[in-house]
């Protein structure tokens, strides 16, 4: 389910919390879907159980997911909507920079360029 490039400059809890983020908005995980402890992912992935703890807390922190005590842990039944609300936030201040750069005389054609060139760098990374 999970995985993790270890030649990336994002930390390892990163690329768990976005990848949590991408499966619950494409339905790859569904509502209170038990998470993989975190043993079983650190055996998988290779990696240290503490940096899957500051994933799994940061995830619960966001409200993202919940933990029963000797059951595990689950996606909350608000993942998708605090995930999409998240995601609206960031496109207001994408919005309210493209305005200041308006403001400040920048071309429409150069504001499009930048982000389509961000966009096709973050998608060939994904694709790679």
């Amino acid at each position: 389910m999970f995985t993790v490039d270890r030649l990336s400059r994002t930390p390892i809890y990163e690329q768990i919390v976005e990848q949590f983020k991408e499966f619950v908005l494409t339905d790859r995980l569904d509502i209170q879907t038990p998470l993989p402890s975190i043993r079983n992912l650190s055996q998988a992935l290779a990696v240290n159980p503490n940096t899957l703890q500051k994933a799994y807390t940061l995830l619960e922190n966001e409200g993202l997911c919940y933990s029963v005590p000797g059951s595990g842990r689950y996606v909350s039944r608000d993942a998708k909507a605090i995930i999409s609300k998240d995601q609206s936030r960031q496109l207001e201040r994408i919005a309210e920079e493209v305005v200041k750069l308006a403001y400040k005389g920048m071309p429409l054609e150069e504001i499009l360029r930048i982000v389509r060139k961000s966009f096709l760098k973050t998608a060939e990374k994904n694709d790679g």
